[in-house]
């Protein structure tokens, strides 16, 4: 691998910020702390930087020549409301907030990056530095574009990257097209006519309504949409009921739906809204029916994509930038790039074994997966990531003119 050495001499410093920032989780919107360690950080390199984008966000700009050229290179920094199991000295202080998500990572990864522009300006034109707030579900990246990001920093594209466990460390992925899923909610309210269990005869019953309409779903992934296109409807909390002899007067489906389409996605909410308002009137049950849309798709761009394996090659070689496999989890970097041109690329975090042992001998509770009390992102990532930022804003800001 071709990792920059003066960012590995450094890496020691980054590993401890990282670390500072896992220790001191902050949710959606609230990442106060975060953005102050990430503005202290750029000031003292002497990058200006802009701050309150997106209630939160920090962005730095890096400028060198007369080029208008201009490139932005985004990392999240909020995390999860969830219990971390882990032991470690840098665990989270705060209880029920963790850095599940390697959040923290992204940050120092990019703030590496921005360590090495301050002293070394090999391009012509403008590096932004988007450090977003409120990835998991607060949708900072469209709460900063509304702020003026694109306007107040014009950018040629951006680039955003996501941590991947599970993938042997020194790979990167990168595929044009769909690569993550839109994320949407769905509320379904059943109601009927309570009564004694009893006497069913008296009253109507939401619950089996609700069950018919659970299973009735699954009839629009397997009889409504097209085979080859992805698409998942997921019914993932049911609420009715106090009693065992009672019968509710309502049941509460809700749940999530993700597809890589937005045509897709119109044809499920509508058959979702038919199905469920057609169960209850068939029972003579009452419905009312929720659908609310929340990140869209991220859809890679091709040129971009392409130039960024390009990149990533000649980092790691050609061998190791792999096929991005398209997953349904969801990010809000897709309104990016619904702005602007661009990529949404991953990079390897390992099996896991990097993490530091505790006193039993084990790493923690659990597999070291995206979303999981016991992950922690790969220090052993930050130079290898911050190189990739630094050669693609380098490349992308010496290329020839299209």
């Amino acid at each position: 691998m071709k990792i920059i050495d003066a960012i590995v001499t450094q890496a020691a410093g980054m590993t401890a910020l990282r670390r500072d920032i896992h220790a001191h989780p902050e949710l959606c919107f609230e990442e106060v702390r975060t953005a102050d360690v990430v503005a202290k950080k750029l000031t003292e390199w002497g990058i200006p930087i802009h701050r309150g984008m997106g209630t939160t966000g920090v962005v730095g700009i890096i400028k060198n020549g007369s080029s208008k050229r201009a490139i932005g290179l985004r990392a999240d920094m909020d995390a999860l409301p969830m219990q971390e199991f882990n032991t470690f000295e840098h665990a989270s202080r705060h209880p029920g907030k963790m850095h599940a998500c390697g959040h923290d990572g992204h940050t120092a990864m990019l703030l590496a990056a921005a360590q090495h522009f301050a002293k070394n300006r090999h391009f012509d034109g403008t590096v932004y530095l988007i450090f977003q707030p409120a990835e998991e579900g607060g949708g900072g990246a469209r709460e900063m574009i509304k702020d003026g990001l694109f306007d107040k920093f014009p950018m040629d594209a951006v680039f955003g990257m996501h941590n991947w466990p599970g993938t042997q460390i020194g790979k990167f992925a990168a595929s044009a097209g769909p690569v993550m899923a839109s994320s949407n909610e769905f509320r379904i309210t059943i109601r009927g006519r309570g009564g004694h269990a009893a006497l069913p005869h008296n009253g109507i019953d939401p619950v089996p309504v609700a069950c018919q309409m659970v299973q009735a779903f699954q009839t629009i992934i397997s009889r409504n949409k097209k085979p080859v296109d992805a698409g998942v409807i997921s019914v993932t909390m049911i609420h009715a009921g106090e009693a065992t002899n009672v019968i509710p007067d309502s049941c509460e489906l809700q749940g999530t739906v993700r597809t890589f389409t937005l045509e897709v996605l119109d044809m499920i909410e509508k058959r979702m809204k038919q199905i469920a308002e057609h169960i209850c009137a068939a029972h003579e049950a009452e419905c009312a029916f929720e659908f609310a849309r929340n990140y869209p798709p991220t859809i890679n761009h091709a040129r971009e994509t392409e130039f960024a394996r390009q990149v990533m090659a000649e980092i790691v070689g050609k061998d190791n930038v792999i096929a991005q496999e398209p997953t349904m989890g969801a990010e809000d970097f897709s309104y990016m790039l619904q702005a602007k041109p661009g990529c949404y690329c991953f990079i390897a975090n390992g099996d896991g074994d990097h993490r530091i042992h505790d006193a039993s001998g084990g790493p923690g509770g659990g597999p070291c997966m995206l979303h999981n009390p016991s992950y922690d992102f790969n220090d052993d990532l930050i130079p290898l990531g911050a190189t990739f930022w630094v050669r693609l804003a380098e490349s992308w800001l010496t290329r020839d003119a299209a």
